[in-house]
């Protein structure tokens, strides 16, 4: 794990989420993203919600931390 995953973790954790559930809100939120990546926060949140990740709402920082770890890893959402 690098420094950048370090810190989204962290930060993921401290927003709720167990270690168990962050692989797959990471997921969804790079799915998320990448089925329209010019959407806001917002309706990034609101997607969120419907897909059952009513628990945590995800902040402007924290999308870009998620953003820079898949792109620092060469990974896609899908």
């Amino acid at each position: 794990m690098n420094h950048l995953t370090d810190i989204l973790m962290e930060r993921l954790e401290n927003k709720g989420l167990s270690a168990v559930a962050i692989p797959g809100f990471l997921r969804d939120v790079t799915n998320t993203i990448s089925d329209d990546p010019q959407k806001n926060l917002l309706w990034m949140n609101r997607q969120l919600y419907t897909l059952g990740w009513d628990t945590i709402e995800l902040d402007y920082h924290t999308m870009q931390l998620i953003i820079a770890c898949f792109e620092a890893e060469g990974l896609t959402g899908r």
